[in-house]
């Protein structure tokens, strides 16, 4: 198999900004594998928080091309040699799996949706994210997105209470929030409970991700579900969150692809926590990989391709909060209608 990337760069329509950072430029990956006149592709969004960055994605890719072999099919054989040549480098493997899947999907002709057996009509419908930012500013992303089903908004600054409470004498459909561990626990506890009279569906890693006692302790003594999302990366983390969370946000990128989003899905299930299908800013590709397993979701937050100024791809995803799986094959992503020439395809 021969292996090429190159970067991807992304830009949001504003500012995203969460209680760790704020960018707007995004640097992805975009992988190709290519064997037998067939081109798999994948992306790479690596994140900060985590020690990625662009740079050391492409390092990981390089370390990890002697591992690819000749069969695309022997994903647990790729799988092994990887982990045992270097570990860690979630955007790296990420992107690696969804290349050699939609490589397989192609040849096969199928969905990768299809190859796991899965059921279209059961996709649950996504939110879009608004993320922190004053009141200005949040009145003119709300009106951008009135129309969305579903609302994720980022919470961890002060004045989050009020701006939250404006939101919801404008927008009616479902909310929930995300506090990207920004608060100890007591003032989690502070904060959702003023804001749980607003009819909010969940929270997100409400405090620091190594503190698991926190997030049982703020369940405790809220009314709002619990979902870790910092906390969780791939299915040994599961066992540790059980009955301490309502559910976990698994995420592509962090979960190293869809093989191991799989058995961490498998994982939460058999421990009775809910699953939520969770992405970075990435484009429709990414987003079309995390997408082939959304059938097994309780809550979908697949909008990072809704949050960019220009999405390359066209796959999976599509607007107003519907993921609509095609019968295209592979990851059934195809070039954005407009793409520039020599651009990603």
């Amino acid at each position: 198999m021969r292996l090429t990337h190159e970067p991807l760069p992304l830009e949001t329509a504003f500012t995203f900004r969460i209680s760790v950072g704020a960018r707007k430029a995004h640097a992805n990956t975009l992988v190709r594998i290519e064997h037998d006149g067939i081109t798999g592709l994948g992306e790479a969004s690596p994140a900060s928080y985590y020690g990625e960055n662009a740079r050391l994605v492409e390092a990981a890719l390089e370390t990890y091309a002697p591992c690819l072999g000749e069969d695309p099919f022997a994903l647990d054989a790729i799988e092994a040699r990887m982990r045992a040549t270097l570990r860690g480098h979630g955007a790296a493997r990420a992107a690696l799996d969804m290349a050699l899947h939609d490589w397989i999907g192609r040849r096969l002709g199928l969905p990768v949706w299809r190859l796991f057996g899965l059921d279209p009509s059961r996709v649950p419908l996504s939110c879009v994210t608004l993320g922190l930012a004053d009141p200005e500013e949040m009145e003119r992303k709300l009106d951008t997105v009135m129309d969305f089903p579903r609302l994720k908004v980022k919470l961890g600054a002060p004045g989050d209470v009020d701006n939250l409470r404006r939101i919801r004498e404008r927008y009616r459909g479902a909310i929930q929030v995300d506090a990207n561990t920004a608060w100890s626990p007591p003032d989690a506890v502070r904060v959702l409970r003023a804001i749980e009279p607003l009819g909010i569906e969940l929270v997100e890693q409400p405090v620091a991700r190594e503190d698991l006692d926190g997030l049982a302790w703020v369940r405790r003594r809220v009314g709002i579900p619990v979902f870790a999302d910092e906390s969780c990366h791939t299915a040994a983390d599961i066992a540790n969150l059980a009955g301490r969370v309502d559910g976990v946000n698994l995420k592509i990128m962090k979960t190293g692809g869809l093989r191991e989003m799989l058995r961490a899905i498998h994982a939460a299930r058999a421990h009775g926590l809910k699953v939520m299908l969770g992405s970075m800013v990435e484009s429709s590709l990414a987003l079309s990989a995390a997408a082939q397993l959304a059938p097994l979701a309780d809550v979908l937050d697949l909008d990072g391709h809704w949050l960019l100024r220009h999405d390359p791809f066209d796959g999976a995803p599509r607007e107003r909060g519907v993921i609509a799986l095609s019968e295209r094959p592979g990851l059934g992503v195809v070039p954005a209608a407009g793409a520039p020439p020599g651009g990603p395809a």
